[in-house]
């Protein structure tokens, strides 16, 4: 899709040298989030004794569950992972970490060496972090998900999620309200600077992948509201630096008028963005605005909806064979 030279955007980028490409915004928070080898192996370990305890026998699977419902478990089960989808890795680990002593006792009991795995501190140190930096991560992803998002609600989501991570780093070093896992693994006496690093890598991930994207805030706000916009010379600059065919003056001249216009404004309170451009904006009135704004709401923010179409064909098919 985006090889260099035989992919489906270089081709398109021959026909049109000022074509605006980008990758998945989805995809580049998943990759964002990659993890440390230290923190993989215990991700790794943790999944392959959940599937062990999940999938490993129908006998197994019995038992544990009657274990769980026996001593009044948060949980009568365990989810099981599937290395395909990345969010079950963050969903598995919430509800482990919810019945994670009786797991425990339940592997003691069938004097299993794995029950060694859940008393080790540091392992478990670990996972309580992961736990709840995906839970956070998690949130962001689904935010992402869904089929009306245009790219300036996905980017709104990213940018907001890169300030909570700053907030979410002075957190660890302060009284974990946003790690409640952390919080009562390491009650006071863990080492938490290893977390620290984790969150700094990705504000760092999250800098690079991000903070040169193609669609700045101004045109963002245009999009989302324009009648917030309260320097129009600075608008029309960044519509020219990212669309080379506008002209900065009837950009200006309009952006004016539609601000001016009372009953355009009372319409886009009463609507979604994307009606109010698509319908209510009057393109002999407003031409070049309406072009701007038609070019930032038909940009994919993210191959969701693509992939989500064909998983559900991919169902169907299965289902009438």
């Amino acid at each position: 899709m985006m090889g260099r030279e035989k992919g489906a955007v270089a081709r398109m980028k021959k026909d049109n040298a000022e074509l605006i490409s980008y990758h998945c915004i989805i995809h580049q928070t998943v990759l964002c989030s990659t993890l440390s080898d230290e923190y993989a192996e215990v991700m790794k370990t943790m999944m392959k004794m959940i599937n062990f305890l999940r999938a490993s026998s129908s006998c197994q699977h019995r038992m544990l569950r009657e274990f769980l419902r026996e001593v009044d478990a948060n949980s009568d089960d365990l989810l099981l992972h599937n290395n395909v989808r990345w969010l079950s890795k963050g969903r598995v680990l919430e509800r482990f970490w919810s019945i994670r002593r009786e797991v425990a006792a339940f592997l003691e009991e069938l004097e299993s060496q794995k029950a060694s795995i859940l008393n080790d501190k540091k392992n478990m140190d670990i996972v309580a972090f992961l736990a709840d930096i995906m839970s956070h991560l998690n949130g962001l992803n689904l935010q992402l998900q869904g089929k009306n998002n245009s790219i300036c609600e996905l980017m709104t989501s990213v940018r907001s999620f890169q300030r909570k991570l700053q907030v979410f780093k002075e957190d660890l070093q302060g009284d974990y309200t946003h790690f409640p896992k952390v919080k009562e693994q390491v009650q006071g006496h863990g080492d938490v600077s290893s977390f620290v690093d984790f969150v700094d890598k990705l504000i760092e991930n999250f800098s690079k992948r991000f903070d040169s994207f193609s669609i700045g805030e101004q045109l963002t706000l245009f999009i989302q509201n324009p009648f917030l916009i309260t320097d129009v010379r600075a608008f029309s600059n960044d519509v020219t630096h990212h669309f080379k065919w506008a002209n900065a003056g009837p950009l200006q001249m309009q952006m004016v008028d539609l601000q001016a216009d009372v009953a355009l404004k009372e319409q886009f309170g009463r609507t979604d963005s994307a009606t109010f451009w698509l319908q209510m904006v009057s393109e002999t009135a407003f031409p070049d605005l309406k072009k701007v704004a038609l070019f930032i709401l038909t940009m994919f923010g993210s191959t969701y909806s693509c992939i989500s179409h064909t998983a559900n064909t991919n169902m169907m098919f299965r289902t009438s064979a």
